[in-house]
């Protein structure tokens, strides 16, 4: 299957304003593309990447006073599958877990295992560890949790959509991770695009999505907090311990998002 996926940003800035951020497909996802892949910026600023600690591609640019628009066209070939689904991975004791899993059974920015710890363990400690208690995460946070865009909230914590009962994309998938965390689960936040491919449409313009990465059975599974179903073409641009490590814009100054548009769409080979 092949997607056609991109976007046109713009960003509008009285004063320079250097930005980080994290536009470009993750490295996993290059041999996949069928097309090149670049970030053009209107005006033509410097522009230039680094991979940062979690193996993200990193962009640092400067927005110049007036303003920058930021855009990129690509195809890539996904597999056409829904997400994998292994009712049989096994739940790890901690002291078996690699080391360089061990950061994601600890609390992050948005992520509050202590607040959400007693909680976790009187909803999910006596469901059998593995596949069965992930997925009773997600469905509790999914049936739990109202979407709507008018609840997003650049400070809302997985402690606050818990309490509110309402978020975006971000908050199921902060929520679920916090719970899994707090059950002795490593969880790590996943950002990226998601079309209505196999599904309905959505009545609403299309987003980047959010969703979460569980380490079981030796490796890492994908869940969905806020649609509970397996989807079809996943096109992952970047993943950390929450947002904070996976933000798509992180502005250095005052900047103001002006424009926002977003494709993904199946497309015939």
């Amino acid at each position: 299957m092949l997607i056609r996926a991109g976007y046109d940003i713009r960003f509008d800035t009285a004063v320079e304003t250097p930005m980080m951020a994290m536009l470009s497909v993750h490295p996993s996802c290059h041999k996949a593309l069928t097309t090149g892949h670049r970030i053009v910026a209107s005006p033509d600023v410097p522009i230039y990447d680094y991979l940062d600690a979690f193996g993200n591609v990193c962009t640092r640019v400067t927005v110049p006073v007036g303003g920058l628009t930021l855009s990129c066209d690509f195809t890539i070939e996904v597999d056409g599958l829904p997400d994998p689904v292994s009712p049989d991975a096994i739940q790890h004791p901690v002291g078996d877990l690699p080391d360089d899993i061990l950061i994601y059974l600890l609390g992050s920015r948005y992520c509050e295992t202590d607040r959400l710890s007693d909680t976790a363990w009187s909803l999910f400690g006596d469901v059998p560890a593995g596949w069965q208690r992930v997925q009773a995460i997600v469905d509790y946070t999914h049936e739990r949790t109202e979407f709507g865009y008018q609840h997003a909230r650049s400070t809302k914590t997985a402690w606050d959509a818990h309490q509110e009962q309402r978020g975006v994309c971000r908050d199921f998938a902060h929520l679920a991770i916090t719970l899994c965390r707090c059950m002795n689960i490593p969880a790590r936040y996943c950002t990226g695009y998601l079309g209505d491919i196999g599904v309905p449409p959505a009545d609403a313009p299309m987003d980047f999505s959010a969703w979460f990465d569980v380490y079981l059975g030796g490796g890492w599974h994908t869940f969905d907090a806020r649609h509970n179903r397996p989807r079809i073409g996943r096109i992952l641009m970047a993943r950390g311990r929450d947002a904070t490590d996976a933000a798509l814009t992180t502005t250095f100054g005052p900047a103001q998002l002006t424009g926002f548009d977003v494709h993904t769409d199946e497309v015939s080979g």
